[in-house]
C-alpha cells in the first residue's frame, strides 16, 4: 500500500505525475469515481512548436535551444497532462495531503509551462526594442537602456540557482515591472508577462557554463519585440484597479 511517505516523497523529486498517477486506485478508502466529472481540458494540452528554427538564432546553441524545447518544455506538458488526469480521479474522501501536494504541483508545472511558451515565442527577433512597449519603458525607467540594466542585472542575480526574469504589465495600474521569479509557484499577481528570460541552469549552461552574462547578451540580441508588442497590445486598454 502506497504511503504518505512515499507520497510526498514522489512529490519532493518531481516524479509525482508518474508516480502518483499509478498508485491512487491502491490507496486505501480510495475509490477512483470521477464525481464530479473532469474538466474538458485535463490531459490534452498540446506541446506549441517553436516558432522559427533554432539554427537562425544568433549565438544561441542550436542543440541547447533544441533540447531545452524537446526536453524540458515538451517534458513538462506531458507531466501536466498525467497531472490533471490523476486529479480528475480524486473524489471527496482523498485524503487533504494529497490534494496538497498535488494541487502545489499543478501551479508550478503549469507556470512552468506557460513562462516556456512566452520564452521560445518572444525569441527568433533582431533585439532591437521599438513600438508601443518602448515607449511604456522609457516612461517607466526614463530610457531602455536603464530598464534594460535593470533587466539585465535581475537576470545576473538568479545565476547559479534557478528562476525566471519577467517584463511584466500590471492589470492593475498598467504599470510595467521586471519581476524575478525564483519559483514556478510565484509570480505577479494580475500581471501580464511581456518579455520571458528563462534563468534555469538548462536554458544556458550547456553553452555557458557560469558565464550568464553571455547568455543574457545572447537572449537580449534574439528578443523578437514584434511579440512582445502584441502581448501588450492585447491588454493595454484593462486596468482592474
Amino acid at each position: 500500500m502506497v504511503t504518505r511517505r512515499d507520497i510526498m516523497k514522489a512529490i519532493t523529486l518531481g516524479t509525482v505525475g508518474a508516480a502518483i498517477a499509478e498508485s491512487v486506485p491502491e490507496v486505501s478508502g480510495w475509490t477512483t469515481i470521477q464525481d464530479p466529472l473532469p474538466p474538458a481540458y485535463a490531459g490534452t494540452r498540446k506541446v506549441k512548436d517553436l516558432p522559427y528554427a533554432p539554427s537562425k538564432l544568433k549565438g544561441l546553441d542550436e542543440v541547447m535551444m533544441t533540447n531545452h524545447h524537446a526536453k524540458n518544455y515538451t517534458g513538462t506538458v506531458g507531466a501536466v497532462n498525467k497531472l490533471e488526469q490523476t486529479l480528475a480521479t480524486l473524489n471527496k474522501d482523498t485524503p487533504p495531503f494529497v490534494r496538497a501536494g498535488l494541487k502545489r504541483r499543478q501551479i508550478i508545472m503549469m507556470n512552468s509551462v506557460i513562462l516556456h511558451e512566452h520564452y521560445f515565442d518572444n525569441l527568433g527577433g533582431d533585439g532591437k526594442p521599438a513600438g508601443k512597449v518602448s515607449d511604456a519603458i522609457k516612461a517607466a525607467w526614463g530610457s531602455v537602456e536603464n530598464w534594460e540594466t535593470e533587466f539585465r542585472g535581475t537576470g545576473a542575480s538568479l545565476a547559479g540557482g534557478s528562476g525566471w526574469v519577467v517584463l511584466t504589465y500590471s492589470l492593475v495600474d498598467g504599470s510595467l515591472h521586471n519581476i524575478a521569479q525564483d519559483d514556478h509557484s510565484v509570480n505577479y499577481a494580475l500581471g501580464r508577462p511581456l518579455l520571458a528570460m528563462d534563468m534555469y541552469e538548462h536554458a544556458y549552461q550547456r553553452q555557458f557554463g557560469p558565464v550568464v552574462a553571455d547568455y543574457i547578451k545572447a537572449f537580449m540580441e534574439n528578443v523578437n519585440w514584434d511579440v512582445v508588442n502584441k502581448r501588450l497590445e492585447q491588454v493595454a486598454s484593462i486596468k482592474l484597479g
